[in-house]
């Protein structure tokens, strides 16, 4: 692992860092903020996953998180979205598809399987390596996301929830099976047969049988991509019949952006501090 930045900050560090990842066959960069409290005992850890375009940067850059979560006593574990690298497959010229769009999911067609693997990296190979080198209490563990890394924070839950104690989401695309602007990119990373994108979809899952205890979503009502993306109301109809809790908040006035990620930022992280422990 090397270091590439560590600076301080509310008396915890911020760090970023690189390391060759076998799950994607490139190097990977990911970002860790560690609270003071964490010099002396294993901390709880949150894991943020960003949308669509972003980096490991964004969040650290404009997600305002550091001060309560130094307040809180959390880890935050930043990855990136996608694989990166010159010989890691691409299309230039869609955003919606290929590198800062990885779908935390694990592609299986050509040419994408040889490097999209964003489940496994993010599930099993990143856990293990920020086990190894942080004090993290991995009995301890939370998840959230914006946008496509909210419909990543609430299948990988789903998926799992003897890992996971929380999980929570800003603007998530809840149903990425059917929304305009992902169905393009799961055909081209798992295949025509649509049986196989509800392992990656959270009203699907959901339906499928998975559970999780409760989630919190919030939402802002002057968000762009609401109607044809987001759709939060589809996974309220799909819990309805199941012992899963659902906390949706709609913002009036607010949109897609970090302004309106910043501004409940400290809803989430005492949301998760509190399940926590």
């Amino acid at each position: 692992m090397k270091i590439l930045s560590q600076n301080t900050a509310f008396g915890g560090m911020q760090g970023v860092f690189a390391h060759d990842s076998d799950a994607c066959k490139c190097e990977m960069t990911f970002a860790v903020f560690v609270p003071p409290q964490a010099v002396l005992e294993r901390r709880p850890v949150l894991w943020y996953l960003s949308g669509l375009t972003c980096t490991h940067q964004n969040v650290m850059e404009k997600g305002e998180y550091r001060r309560m979560a130094a307040e809180l006593g959390l880890i935050i574990v930043c990855p990136d979205t996608s694989p990166r690298g010159n010989d890691v497959p691409d299309e230039l010229t869609n955003w919606k598809m290929g590198k800062g769009a990885g779908m935390y999911l694990d592609a299986t067609e050509a040419p994408w399987a040889e490097n999209y693997r964003m489940y496994t990296y993010i599930t099993e190979e990143l856990p293990a390596l920020v086990a190894e080198h942080f004090r993290v209490d991995m009995d301890r563990q939370g998840i959230f996301g914006h946008s496509m890394g909210g419909h990543g924070a609430m299948t990988i839950a789903l998926k799992n929830p003897e890992r996971f104690r929380s999980c929570s989401a800003f603007a998530p695309i809840v149903e990425p099976s059917t929304a305009d602007w992902t169905v393009d990119a799961f055909e081209k990373y798992l295949g025509p047969d649509k049986a196989k994108w509800r392992e990656y979809d959270a009203c699907a899952l959901v339906a499928d049988g998975a559970r999780f205890p409760e989630f919190l979503i919030d939402q802002g009502s002057a968000d762009s991509f609401l109607e044809n993306g987001l759709r939060p109301w589809l996974f309220e109809d799909a819990i309805k019949d199941t012992e899963i809790g659902l906390r949706l908040r709609m913002h009036e006035r607010y949109d897609h952006s970090y302004y309106f990620i910043s501004t409940f930022m400290d809803d989430h992280l005492r949301w998760h501090a509190e399940r926590l422990g």
